[in-house]
């Protein structure tokens, strides 16, 4: 009985004080995470800034090669399509063989 008298208060504590507490500081953190930051939208920026850089020298990049190899563009999607095929054959031997393996 003086066992009960001691566990009852305990666990009631746990579970009315304890348990709420720890969920609500952990919502409470998760909602302080979920924002941004002014130096996260900062890099943000940045980022957006060096994208659209590297994007802009990409397009001349491009004419350039164009303008000195009208057919280049025909020969990278036929590397490409190539590398694809390779992948592709790549996965059907490790497909094939993980299912002799599973026999």
């Amino acid at each position: 009985m003086s066992e009960a008298v001691i566990i009852v208060p305990i666990i009631l504590g746990i579970l009315f004080v304890a348990l709420p507490w720890l969920i609500f500081h952990y919502v409470t953190k998760w909602k302080q995470s979920k924002t941004l930051t002014v130096e996260d939208e900062g890099l943000l920026d940045d980022l957006h800034a060096l994208a659209r850089r590297l994007d802009e020298r990409m397009h001349s990049i491009e004419r350039i090669i164009a303008a000195d190899n009208p057919d280049w563009r025909h020969e990278q999607r036929l590397l490409e399509r190539e590398r694809e095929l390779q992948d592709s054959i790549g996965r059907l031997d490790i497909d094939r063989s993980e299912k002799i393996h599973r026999l």
